[in-house]
């Protein structure tokens, strides 16, 4: 009997007065307990944080930042979010739409007359950019043997490695996923603000929103509170290693760093339109093409594939895997942070699976 014929069944007997309640949120409550409680730190390296209604009902910490010195994560360790950080360039040029400085279905060209490749500047759009239908190809994967991971300081620096790249497809046909589009993103987001890109975010997003512990970092810089990243390389691997070669200094397309709460505080801040208006929040939330597994709004994962939608997105990378899931049925928020990545059934992974199949039905 599949979950979903069990939950059928339980219909039945809620309209028939067998049963006068079905599964509460307080025996979730307990699911979700037990289940923290029997993790082990050979099961998951990072942090994880439960809501409902807006309320955090767990918070909790495995395993290790740092594995040479033996330092425990704590619920306030700082992870490297990878391409969660995108989430911040769709609000930020959403917020710029609001304003009227940006049209979604302008081409590039309109606020990057200088922009060298011509293809893009004159026929791809913000809407392309913000779906991943460019036809821009994903440079932290393509190139990454050209990358020198130390010598970023700016969005401009990040061109050089794609600029010139011939595109996957005709521009709006297909959808691949693109770190580069959002780099040409954020260089938009301060042709029209003003402001460099890191400036905007923690003026007009960190900030409102209360995330105090979420910034970009250089790569040799010394932080307390930090997590390290350890790659298994997606599973492959028994012996971990350092990550540090894979990063680079945060660009608009992934990298910044941030912790449980403060990427509640985010989830909160963008879901009660206080980053965006309600129409804009609900154009971003829209969805508007198929990806590779789920719809996809404007910069944001949607869903629909179980009981109800799951809006949000994933962070992914050598020692990286992170979730922000907002389960808008039932109102819960899940946001896992680990600094060591996983092949899928184990780590990070175990822990999403879990509760996609326990809020949302997902078959195991």
């Amino acid at each position: 009997m599949t979950i979903r014929t069990k939950n059928y069944i339980i219909i039945l007997f809620l309209l028939t007065g067998i049963l006068c309640f079905g599964q509460s949120g307080t025996e979730k409550e307990s699911e979700i307990n037990l289940f923290l409680n029997n993790l082990s730190e050979d099961d998951f390296s990072g942090t994880v944080l439960i809501a409902h209604n807006n309320k955090i009902i767990e918070k909790r910490a495995y395993g290790l930042a740092n594995i040479e010195f033996n330092v425990k994560n704590n619920i306030d360790t700082k992870f490297n979010i990878a391409s969660i950080t995108k989430l911040f360039t769709t609000v930020a040029t959403l917020q710029l739409y609001e304003q009227g400085k940006i049209k979604l279905k302008s081409p590039v060209g309109d606020y990057l007359p200088e922009y060298s490749n011509k293809i893009v500047r004159d026929s791809v759009t913000i809407h392309q950019l913000l779906t991943h239908t460019s036809g821009l190809n994903n440079f932290y994967v393509a190139d990454w043997d050209k990358i020198k991971n130390i010598d970023y300081q700016k969005t401009s620096g990040f061109v050089p490695l794609f600029v010139n790249d011939t595109l996957l497809s005709k521009p709006g046909t297909k959808y691949d996923y693109s770190a580069s589009g959002f780099v040409i993103l954020g260089l938009i987001i301060e042709k029209v603000s003003g402001k460099n890109y890191y400036n905007y975010v923690k003026d007009a997003i960190l900030k409102p929103a209360e995330m105090y512990n979420t910034t970009e970092l250089e790569i040799d810089s010394i932080v307390k509170n930090k997590a390290s990243g350890y790659t298994s390389m997606f599973g492959e691997n028994k012996t971990l290693k350092k990550n540090d070669y894979y990063l680079t200094k945060a660009s608009p397309g992934g990298f910044y760093y941030s912790t449980i709460s403060d990427l509640f505080n985010f989830s909160k801040a963008l879901r009660n339109y206080k980053l965006l208006n309600k129409r804009t929040t609900e154009l971003m939330f829209e969805p508007k093409v198929k990806g590779y597994n789920t719809d996809m709004g404007y910069g944001i994962g949607v869903d629909q594939r179980y009981n109800q939608t799951i809006i949000g997105h994933a962070g992914g990378w050598y020692g990286i895997h992170c979730e922000l899931m907002d389960f808008m049925k039932d109102k819960y928020t899940v946001i896992i942070l680990s600094n060591i990545d996983d092949g899928g059934d184990n780590g990070a992974s175990k822990l999403s699976d879990f509760f996609m199949e326990l809020i949302a039905d997902k078959e195991p």
